[in-house]
């Protein structure tokens, strides 16, 4: 048992790294998942991590596979598609969702052009799938500032969040928060996507942001209970995951988030809270 579960992180450096990294990914961009979640804007999360492509690439062409590059102008990408989606929806009758998905397809298409006229093969799944096994030093230290900036920043806009999630005409009406408490969130969930890029790559970092808040959802009513126990379905999977990867030479990031998708049709199937077990059973699971 100790050399299944324990010795992969004791002998080897490379798996220390990446279970720190997913373990402040979990904790700053699964709270973000959430309330993406409870916002029913989940499909926002994914349009937004393919958002990230083109700037991600720029930086690739201007400095290769810098982390700062890369980070800068996936930042500036993602926040441009976030804004640019913000204004056509204020002035024109598309809803934000059909402008995010317009901007998003136009996005992940430049990103891929980009990438596979000036890149190799080898660069594009680095950007798509990530490399959570070589995380370094810097890389670490930019993941856990932005979990540490997002549990500070979801701390002091917990109510405005809440209020928006429940009634987002009652908080413009009472409050001038409202648009600030919008664009903050969308801000934060550009940083979350960008920094699991790093490590899941764009296809897979809304992954870990998603499918563990969706897990939570069989387990638990309350926010606070919702945000734990997705915390806690995204280290499980980030660890399984990584496990699955050194035992049997499999990709990280899809292992991680294959985890984290059988955690989801399990909670979906016997989770308490809605769960197809106790819908068509309520009576035994109520007796047991």
């Amino acid at each position: 048992m100790w050399e299944i579960l324990a010795q992969p992180f004791v002998v080897f450096d490379f798996m220390q790294r990446a279970l720190v990294g997913c373990v402040a990914i979990s904790t700053g961009a699964t709270p973000v998942g959430v309330f993406l979640m409870l916002r029913r804007m989940s499909l926002t999360g994914d349009a937004m991590a393919h958002a990230i492509l083109p700037g991600a690439a720029v930086g690739y062409l201007v400095a290769g596979l810098s982390l700062g590059a890369m980070t800068v102008g996936g930042l500036i990408a993602g926040m441009t598609v976030a804004l640019l989606a913000g204004f056509v929806t204020r002035v024109t009758a598309l809803r934000e969702d059909a402008s995010l998905a317009a901007f998003y397809l136009i996005s992940l298409a430049l990103g891929l052009l980009i990438l596979s006229i000036r890149g190799s093969n080898v660069d594009l799944m680095h950007v798509l799938f990530g490399t959570v096994l070589a995380l370094d030093d810097a890389a670490l230290i930019l993941l856990c500032s932005i979990a540490s900036i997002t549990v500070f920043a979801l701390a002091v806009l917990f109510r405005p969040l809440v209020l928006e999630c429940v009634d987002p005409q009652f908080l413009r009406s009472v409050s001038g928060l409202s648009a600030m408490t919008h664009f903050t969130f969308l801000a934060l969930v550009v940083l979350n996507l960008v920094g699991g890029f790093h490590a899941l790559g764009t296809l897979m970092a809304v992954g870990i942001m998603i499918l563990p808040a969706a897990a939570a959802r069989f387990w638990a009513q309350s926010i606070g209970a919702l945000i734990a126990i997705a915390i806690s379905v995204a280290m499980l999977s980030s660890l399984s995951g990584l496990l699955l990867s050194y035992h049997f030479s499999l990709p990280s990031g899809p292992a991680i988030i294959l985890v984290a998708g059988l955690a989801y049709v399990l909670s979906l199937v016997f989770g308490p809270v809605g769960g197809l077990a106790v819908q068509a059973f309520p009576r035994r699971v109520l007796e047991a």
